[in-house]
């Protein structure tokens, strides 16, 4: 069941990132209460994944994953430019979550 909260947990951290973005520092006011709603739930799931997890490994997945979501949906929403480096770093990434992952046992 932590890696369903953990799951859901970095859906919302990618909602928080994206949110914060059209907030255009807090000056819309909708794009900035889904941000905020999206920040609090995220940090919910996350405290419920964490009661099994070891904080490490939870938190790194959860930031790790949550970036990689983030520039790619930043690509897609945003039009940012995905390059060769941030593709190396996203696969670093990846390798580490894999890693992490492994670590836990699960």
């Amino acid at each position: 069941m932590a890696w369903a909260f953990l799951a859901v947990a970095i859906v919302f951290e990618i909602a928080f990132a994206l949110g914060t973005n059209a907030t255009q520092g807090f000056t819309k006011l909708w794009p900035s209460v889904f941000t905020l709603l999206a920040a609090a739930c995220g940090i919910f799931t996350l405290s419920q994944a964490l009661k099994t997890l070891d904080v490490g490994v939870g938190y790194t997945i959860w930031t790790g994953i949550g970036s990689i979501g983030t520039v790619i949906l930043g690509a897609v929403i945003y039009k940012e430019k995905i390059t060769l480096p941030k593709v190396l770093s996203f696969a670093a990434i990846v390798a580490g979550v894999v890693t992490l992952k492994l670590a836990a046992g699960a």
